[in-house]
């Protein structure tokens, strides 16, 4: 064996060993990624695999325009479902019920059994509102006067919020939180401070007084302070609350309940069967029409399989039925891939080329139909992604990384197999790489 096929051997040696060890050990130190060994972690799996935690609130509208009130309960749907579902995967089912004159929303979330849990997730997302001191005067012989009573809400709440940060007095030190709202916003903010000068304006987060400043003068620009006695983890706590998105409506909680799995457990052992099946009908058709290339395709194909896997741990995928179809799909990619490249290879062998610069002549070739291939197909992904629910971005999302994946499993995975072997040109070697 040749100096260069011992060192190729070497690194495809090192390449699976060390892959493997990395799948298995590695503890995931990531900001956002849970610290156990990857072997460890379950998969999370979907609603209508596993089941989950029904919620149902009901919204306080007595507040919004009878016109706005459809507007309203839809950006409500949206900032909750971004607040559950960051990556678009989590796969919530979050819709809008009219009940009457009320109006509710319906979440349910997958593999929380924990209703508290899922109470938190969506209560941590703030109302943040602005009031107007009350220009009727008020009973001065009233036992107790809440602060509440002292002020009347405005048309101006985290709706219109674009963004808050954390900032700190140039005097003091102290901290608080800058508010900017978007041009809606803005408008209404400077015609509140315009007819309230020298009176207070209350900003209130959840229902509770955080801060009453004075207006001094008319404030353009869209952009407001929440000052206090903050220390500073509160105001970053704060302003994380209410750049998850401050919610347009006030919620109540009025039901909860842990939901079944619609599909259930034997529902995915035979999906996961029938993909099995599938992989070892591809896996013989491989071996049996291309031999050699054909086994190492298959060996580089387990391979995809493990490092999608892994991905889907990692960040981590939610998998429903549509995900788990979206994965299937993308292991077909992965082998239309392979055998562009080792049609291309039998041509250029015919031409009476050797095999390794066979090998190397037609992966060059496959190239581009492999690349064209796959953008056309990561683009279709993508325009379900943007646009598709979250079922339907499960979907795009498990697919578009399968054929990322796969697209490196054929040029780099295979290729490095193939490389391997392609160092001797006898009888025996030809045979296996199915040529005469």
């Amino acid at each position: 064996m040749s100096q260069s096929a011992k060192a190729r051997m070497m690194s495809l040696l090192l390449f699976i060993v060390g892959g493997v060890a990395g799948l298995f050990v590695f503890p995931a130190h990531i900001p956002f990624i849970e610290n156990v060994p990857l072997f460890e972690r379950p998969f999370r799996l979907g609603l209508d695999l596993q089941g989950g935690t029904h919620l149902v609130y009901q919204a306080d509208i007595t507040e919004i325009p009878a016109g706005d009130v459809e507007e309203s309960m839809e950006g409500l749907r949206d900032v909750i479902e971004r607040r559950v579902n960051v990556f678009g995967v989590a796969e919530p089912l979050i819709q809008v019920e009219q009940s009457g004159e009320s109006q509710r929303l319906i979440v349910e979330l997958a593999g929380i059994k924990d209703i508290n849990e899922a109470i938190r997730l969506i209560g941590e997302t703030p109302f943040l509102e602005f009031r107007t001191e009350r220009e009727e005067p008020i009973d001065p012989e009233a036992e107790s006067i809440s602060a509440d009573e002292f002020f009347v809400p405005t048309k101006l709440t985290g709706k219109f919020l674009e963004r808050a940060d954390v900032a700190f007095d140039s005097v003091s030190g102290q901290p608080h939180v800058t508010l900017r709202f978007n041009e809606e916003g803005a408008a209404l903010f400077e015609e509140i401070t315009e007819e309230n000068i020298g009176r207070q304006v209350a900003i209130y987060l959840d229902g509770i007084l955080v801060s009453a400043p004075v207006v001094q003068q008319k404030i353009a620009g869209g952009t407001a302070q929440i000052t206090g006695n903050f220390t500073a983890d509160e105001v970053r706590d704060m302003v994380r609350r209410l750049n998850s998105g401050a919610l347009p409506v006030p919620i109540t909680l009025i039901s909860q309940q842990s939901v079944e799995a619609s599909l259930g457990a034997e529902s995915l052992v035979r999906n996961i069967t029938a993909g099995i099946y599938g992989l070892i009908v591809v896996a013989l058709f491989m071996i049996g029409w291309y031999r050699l290339p054909g086994l190492l395709a298959v060996l580089a194909l387990l391979l995809y399989t493990v490092i999608v896997l892994t991905i889907f741990k990692l960040i981590p995928v939610t998998l429903t039925a549509a995900g788990v179809a979206g994965f299937i799909l993308s292991i077909g990619i992965a082998v239309d891939a392979n055998i562009l490249i080792f049609e291309r290879f039998k041509e250029e062998m015919a031409r009476g080329r050797t095999i390794e610069n066979a090998l190397e002549e037609g992966f060059v070739r496959a190239w581009t139909s492999i690349r064209d291939s796959n953008v056309s197909s990561l683009i279709t992904a993508s325009i379900l992604y943007w646009f598709g629910s979250s079922l339907i971005q499960g979907f795009a999302l498990t697919l578009g990384i399968g054929i990322l994946v796969s697209m490196f499993s054929a040029i780099t995975i295979t290729r490095t197999f193939l490389r391997a072997f392609s160092w001797n040109e006898g009888m025996m070697v030809r045979k296996l790489f199915g040529v005469k």
